[in-house]
């Protein structure tokens, strides 16, 4: 995307606020399972796949899981439009609770319950945690005192752990007030609530696929 926006003509900064750690977890028997869920391109690159038949219906939350997916092996591959609450009407939509058991791949925090839901419409799920987020704790101070001179015309949040760890560092580095003439794209409502403090121009939920499009709508 930066190279796309770059190509375009646009300055663009980026300021990575979480960095991606895998955790341990607990073997699975995949025979047993007749779908998997993935809600990110990280629960896919820290599962061990091996042993999983990649002829398994694969239900993917957006278009990068789903080429991530696809990447790896999987061959039938549903993508949803970015969120969760699509990815559920996929799966219901594609997957009978008669066919078996569904294996859910997801980070530590998720911003919705989807295996829960899921059990709630008669599904059997398993989810297994294979990774965490952690925040960045230091930033590099030629960068901030670069913003603070140039404040961006918009800023893209693509989740809730990253706008939880961009308000505390602006809180951080006292930029509470320089945000009023900057655009905000966020991943979701949940996403763009955690900013909401923070007095912007506007504020623009999106989903993965449209970041070009809304340059056209400001």
């Amino acid at each position: 995307m930066i190279l796309k926006f770059q190509s375009l003509g646009h300055e663009i900064s980026h300021l990575p606020l979480i960095n991606i750690e895998g955790l341990k977890y607990e073997s699975q028997n995949y025979s047993e399972f007749k779908g998997v869920i993935f809600t990110s391109v990280n629960a896919i690159k820290f599962l061990d796949i091996k042993n999983i038949d990649k002829r398994l219906k694969c239900f993917c939350v957006g278009n990068a899981t789903e080429k991530k997916a696809r990447s790896v092996g999987f061959q039938n591959v549903f993508a949803a439009e970015g969120n969760v609450n699509n990815l559920k009407e996929l799966i219901l939509q594609n997957f009978n609770s008669s066919e078996g058991k569904l294996l859910y791949v997801s980070g530590e925090m998720i911003s919705s319950n989807l295996d829960s839901e899921l059990i709630s419409h008669g599904y059997t799920t398993e989810r297994v945690i294979n990774y965490r987020t952690n925040p960045i704790e230091k930033y590099d101070e030629d960068f901030i005192k670069k913003l603070k001179l140039k404040m961006p015309e918009i800023t893209y949040v693509y989740s809730q752990n990253s706008a939880i760890n961009f308000l505390k560092m602006i809180k951080n580095y006292q930029l509470e007030t320089l945000w009023m003439n900057t655009n905000l794209m966020c991943i979701g409502e949940k996403t763009s609530s955690i900013l909401n403090e923070i007095k912007w121009k506007k504020i623009f939920l999106f989903n993965p696929g449209e970041e070009e499009f809304l340059l056209y709508k400001i």
